[in-house]
């Protein structure tokens, strides 16, 4: 099965994550198929918190790949701020 999933990057203590298209069966940080964004959840200032490509997740989406717990919530999040930012 495919799936969008996090993998991790980054130093000791300062996390930051690729998101990517893998199978389900690799470890986290092995290779990938495609890097459809990032995700720093330590980014403060003008740092940009999360990067999607959303047209590429809705094509792996539509291809039938599904995205884990963290990944569809970082998207749910985006919506809604994307939602809101156009009213």
């Amino acid at each position: 099965m495919v799936t969008i999933r996090l993998a991790r990057g980054g130093a000791k203590k300062r996390p930051f994550y690729n998101i990517v298209v893998t199978d389900s069966r690799k470890p986290r940080d092995s290779g990938y198929i495609e890097r459809l964004g990032y995700y720093n959840p330590r980014a403060c200032g003008q740092e940009v918190p999360l990067h999607l490509e959303s047209d590429r997740i809705k094509h792996w989406m539509d291809l039938g790949a599904q995205p884990s717990g963290r990944v569809a919530k970082l998207l749910k999040d985006a919506a809604a701020t994307e939602v809101s930012e156009s009213a």
